[in-house]
């Protein structure tokens, strides 16, 4: 019909075929079968065709297992096989621009050892616009909880962020800290696993870190580990140049940057309660 361009009655007449037999939509079989096959998948998501077919049995429909398969198939139920653990979806709008100070954030982890190769783990928060370190937290252990209580102590000091980066490590995606983000309003990126690149500045900064202080130093006890992180952190925020700052430090670049847009650090006033300055002291060390 399409290469002659003929009729359908035509057609049918030169090959000896009824054209109702051709015009005729065959009606799908079982159509009681198929609504109960959908009822059941709609309530139990992940159940493959043998299980449908269990449930089936006990409300007395009962089939061959080849046909119920091809039902099963026919109506698109098929279990897609999960890959992979379950991760946070997080913010699905880009990125903003790093152009001034506490646009962005960018959060990871890093471990190291003290005594007898006792692991621990230091928390590293920095300011992508101006490179600042905000915060090195170095305990045994750090939960989603810990790492959202260090995030209300970080926006008391310098303010709220426009955006946090990280990866998808389980602390970041904990619940603790998808209820502090919604609860802040504060859009929290995921990078795509296996894409580091994508946290660029913390991964320098991670690099940094390693170089100068962990590959060089022994650290005996936790405090002493922490003694020397803080030690580190001033001297990488004030005095350490940074080529990407035109070798300013990064506190003489948050303070360009503020001057230039005429605005005061904001969030600075500190209170006088007892909670603040046992938050302060915990993230100097």
């Amino acid at each position: 019909m399409r290469v002659h361009d003929i009729s359908q009655r035509r057609a049918c007449r030169l090959v000896g075929v009824d054209p109702k037999t051709v015009r005729r939509e065959r009606p799908p079989d079982c159509p009681e079968i198929r609504k109960e096959m959908q009822d059941i998948a709609g309530k139990r998501r992940r159940f493959g065709y043998r299980r449908i077919g269990v449930l089936l049995e006990r409300k007395g429909m009962i089939m061959n297992h080849k046909k119920l398969y091809r039902l099963y198939r026919e109506e698109g139920l098929s279990v897609k096989r999960r890959r992979g653990r379950k991760r946070a979806r997080g913010t699905r709008t880009p990125m903003p621009e790093a152009a001034r100070p506490n646009a962005r954030w960018s959060l990871d982890f890093l471990s190291d050892s003290f005594g007898a190769s006792r692991k621990f783990r230091i928390l590293a928060v920095i300011d992508d616009c101006c490179r600042e370190n905000l915060c090195l937290v170095a305990d045994t252990s750090i939960s989603g909880a810990r790492v959202a209580r260090e995030l209300d102590a970080l926006v008391r000091i310098y303010g709220k962020p426009a955006c946090i980066v990280s990866d998808n490590g389980t602390e970041f995606t904990s619940r603790a800290i998808l209820k502090w983000a919604d609860q802040n309003d504060v859009p929290w990126h995921y990078i795509d696993p296996g894409k580091p690149q994508q946290n660029a500045f913390i991964e320098s900064f991670n690099g940094s870190l390693r170089d100068e202080l962990l590959n060089e130093e022994i650290f005996d006890t936790l405090d002493d580990a922490r003694r020397k992180l803080a030690l580190w952190r001033y001297d990488y925020n004030t005095v350490r140049p940074h080529s990407s700052l035109g070798n300013k430090t990064p506190t003489e670049a948050r303070r360009t940057l503020e001057q230039f847009e005429g605005s005061a650090p904001g969030a600075l006033a500190q209170t006088e309660t007892e909670d603040y300055q046992t938050q302060t002291r915990r993230l100097s060390l």
